[in-house]
Formats: C-alpha cells, structure tokens, sequence
C-alpha cells in the first residue's frame, strides 16, 4: 500500500509531466516556451527537494539490535556462512573489530549495515599523518563502499580505559582525521565515532550524578562530544549490567539486571525519574554526563550489550538461562514499537548491538570472555533467540541456572586438557617470575620439586600464582593453557 507521502510526491510528478507535455506541443515563440520550460525546470528542483524531505522526515530510524562479530576463535565459519548465520538470526546490522576485506566482500550488495573499526595500534600515527589516514580509507573502506552498506567507522576500541596518555590525547583527533579523509574521497554516508566503556564515567549512580573521570572530562570528552554533535553521529558506549551485577550482587537485584523485576525499582533522588531495570540506569548516567559538559540531545548507540552463557567456577551468574532471559529481553525493548527509550530520554530509539555473534576460544581472560556468543562456533544456537523482537514466546526449555550464587568450595588452576607442552615453559616461567614466593615449593630442594615433571610443575605454578593474585586481577588462563578444576589436583 502507498503511504500518504508516496501518493503525494506521485501525484506531483503526474503533474508536472502533463504540465511539460502540454507546454511542448502548446503554439508559443520559442522565447515564450523557453520561458516556461526554465520555470517548469525549477519547478522540478522543488519538487525534488520536497520528496527528499517527506522521505527524510517518513524515514524509520530501527532500533532493531545488529550484532557485534568478533574473529577471535580458530574454529568460526567462513565469512559468507557467517552472513547467512546473521540473517537467520533477523540481524540487520553488524560491528567489526576492524575491516576484514573477506566479511565486507561477504556482505556485499545484502541489506546489512556494516560498522567498521580502526585498529587501536593505527591511531596514533593517523593523528600525525593524513596520508595515512586517506590511505585507511582507500585500502579499508572505498573497495566495498557503497554496495557494502558501510555506515559507520569507529576509531579504536575502549581507548580512554587505556592507561596509555599518547593514545587517549590522539583519540580526538584520530577521529577527525578520519572524518576528513571520508569527505575528501567522496565517502558521504559514514559517521564516525568510537566506543566507550562504562569506566570512563567517574560517577553512575544515581543516574543523575553521571559525570566522566576528571581526566578525560575536558581534555578529551568535550571536544568528542562536540566533534560528534557536529557531524551528526553517536556516542557509542559498551553497557554490560552482568559485570555492574557480578560486582555487587549483595545489593543488586539479579532480576532486575536481567529486566525480569516487577517488585523492584531504583528512584534518582534528583529527578525523581523511576528506573525498572539497571540497563536504563546505566544508559541514563551517559546522558547526565554528556548533559554536564552541554551535550544534553547528543544520540546515544550501545555499541555492546549482552550477558555471558557460561564461565569459570568462581564467576557468579554466567550460564544460559540468564543469558537467554537477557539478551531476549534487551531485544524485546530496544525493538519495541513506538521506541521505549529510557526514563531520561522516553520513547527515543536507542540503536545497539548484541555481544556477540559466537563465542570465541581464542580470548584471553576469564572464562565469560570466551562464552558471550549466540551461536557456538559450529554455527548452532547456544539457545533460541532472534533480533527483530517479533518473537516474544521461545519453545525452549532453558536449563535451570547453577552458580547464581557463588561457588563456595575450593577451586584450583591447572594445565588445560590438550595444552601444548611445549609452551608450559614459558607459561611457568611467568608465573614464577610474579613475586610472592609463588613458586618455592618447585625449586631444587623444594617440597614439590618434580624435576622430570614439567606438567605437575606447571599446575602448581599456575595455582600459586592465581592464589596470590586473582583479587588483583590475576586469571586462571596463561593463553589457553590453564584452567580452572574443583577436583583437588594433589
């Protein structure tokens, strides 16, 4: 069926055509007829930009969520099978950590909006160099713009949760050089931006009270926002309630961190506004804070949301069943028509993508960094889902949740299953190398020294060393050759 607008702009068109027509074959001078053709003329003009207007204006921003597709596995699909993957999940648009040539060939001429990604290495060398910076966009982007819907360009990823001063102070103007090297070569559909993570903010409860750190506040936040509010983009932001959640589950609901509470709502003692679950909250502290620095109506684009499928022992709240309950609900309300928005900004779409689209073997850190996925890496579903929140109902049973609550027995780190023997050297090594007597037990003359067993040596090595520094960050990891056991290794 047409729309209003459609029939309108059609109707003029009809017009002017039995106008044109008349006028050509209508016994005028020449001077006469070239009068009125020049006015027909500019007529047209009108009309034409009457009808960008009305479709400017009839135009649907979705909030549909895309999904972020991270490489970081030996085992994934090819490019071509993850795009089919994609669309069966009802995805409209994908993140990429960087410019894969072979995923954007894939996404070709399909309706999928692409967000591309500058690597961070590159970024302080794009800021003394504009031939660098063109050159990024000659070899990443102009290959497979337009027919590969590339709308978006992050410059970095967390950059300002970097401890590294040279790399926050070339942020900003990374992203401008950017921005210039896209107008100067013709490439007029891109926004740029890059993605933020709940740390820059030096306060975010109550929403009201958000601010960013004080050292990034003026020096690097202002003159961001102030780029993106002139070119028209988004603040992109990563808003993970499972970490805020995990962090304090003694005084955070989990229901209300997975959008199933009904009996439990946070009230901003400022506002009054009234939240219902803790993904408003978070978004809402990014809209005080940009508020304070005179950016109150600056867009906001969740650049990643979701909640991990399964973990290590000691990490509480990570499996399917909230997973499945998150991630379906987060879709629920960011596909919401009209838009929910948040208590802050009501009934405002909130674009977003989903983390992630697999779950990748190959990431470092604890076990949740490797278990965020939709899909496994054989392309299955870790549990029922699509992004177009046209589904509200999932056949499924879903395993009850084990570990919403922390484990409380003892837990070890040992060599992996399959680990490499060859690299357990180096691996043991470093954690001997950390301080606190990690490894004296193993020493010549040690109670533990088993000189002619590397693998024992390696698995108390690695269980000193995670006793003594996982509260300061330490992880039961050593690149995929350790992990973590409840069974008491002797």
């Amino acid at each position: 069926m047409w729309s209003t607008q459609t029939l309108a702009i059609k109707y003029l068109h009809s017009s002017l055509l039995r106008s044109y027509q008349k006028l050509i074959s209508s016994p005028q001078t020449k001077k006469e007829k070239n009068t009125a053709i020049s006015s027909t003329i500019m007529s047209v003009l009108h009309l034409l930009t009457l009808s960008l207007l009305i479709s400017i204006s009839g135009a649907k921003f979705s909030g549909r969520p895309g999904v972020n597709y991270g490489q970081l596995g030996n085992n994934l699909p090819s490019p071509s099978d993850s795009v089919t993957l994609i669309k069966s999940l009802n995805a409209k648009s994908v993140k990429l950590y960087d410019a894969n040539p072979s995923i954007l060939a894939a996404l070709n001429a399909t309706d999928i909006v692409v967000s591309v990604m500058v690597p961070n290495e590159l970024i302080v060398n794009i800021t003394k160099s504009k031939t660098l910076s063109d050159d990024w966009i000659k070899s990443n982007v102009l290959p497979f713009y337009p027919s590969t819907k590339i709308r978006y360009l992050l410059v970095g990823n967390e950059i300002l949760s970097s401890q590294d001063s040279e790399l926050k102070s070339a942020l900003v103007p990374a992203m401008r050089k950017i921005q210039r090297s896209l107008k100067t070569l013709g490439v007029k559909k891109v926004k740029v931006g890059t993605t933020l993570a709940m740390d820059v903010l030096n306060s975010s409860y109550p929403p009201s009270s958000g601010e960013f750190r004080s050292d990034i506040s003026g020096s690097v936040m202002k003159p961001m926002l102030q780029f993106l509010n002139r070119t028209k983009s988004f603040l992109f932001v990563d808003v993970y309630p499972y970490f805020a959640w995990a962090q304090d589950p003694a005084h955070i609901n989990l229901d209300y961190a997975l959008f199933e509470s009904t009996n439990v709502t946070v009230m901003d003692p400022v506002t009054n506004l009234t939240y219902h679950n803790l993904f408003d909250q978070m978004i809402d502290a990014f809209v005080f804070a940009m508020k304070r620095l005179g950016y109150p109506d600056l867009r906001i684009w969740v650049a990643e949301t979701g909640w991990p499928n399964n973990g290590d022992y000691d990490q509480i709240g990570a499996n399917i069943y909230n997973a499945a309950t998150y991630n379906r609900n987060v879709v629920k309300k960011l596909a919401a028509e009209p838009p929910v928005g948040t208590p802050a900004r009501p009934g405002k779409v909130l674009p977003s993508f989903i983390f992630a689209l697999y779950n990748e073997n190959q990431k470092t850190g604890p076990g949740t960094e490797r278990h965020f996925g939709l899909l496994h890496p054989n392309g299955s579903q870790v549990y029922e889902i699509e992004l177009s929140g046209k589904t509200t109902e999932y056949k499924e049973s879903l395993p009850a949740p084990e570990n919403n609550e922390g484990y409380k027995g003892k837990i070890w780190c040992v060599v992996a299953k399959g680990a490499n023997w060859t690299q357990l050297g180096d691996a043991l090594s470093y954690a001997c190398s950390q301080g606190n007597n990690t490894c004296d037990s193993i020493k010549p003359g040690g109670s533990c020294h088993k000189p002619d067993l590397m693998v024992f040596h390696a698995s108390y090595a690695f269980s000193s060393y995670w006793a003594s520094f996982r509260k300061v960050g330490g992880t039961c990891y050593f690149n995929g050759l350790a992990t973590q056991t409840i069974k008491d290794p002797g």
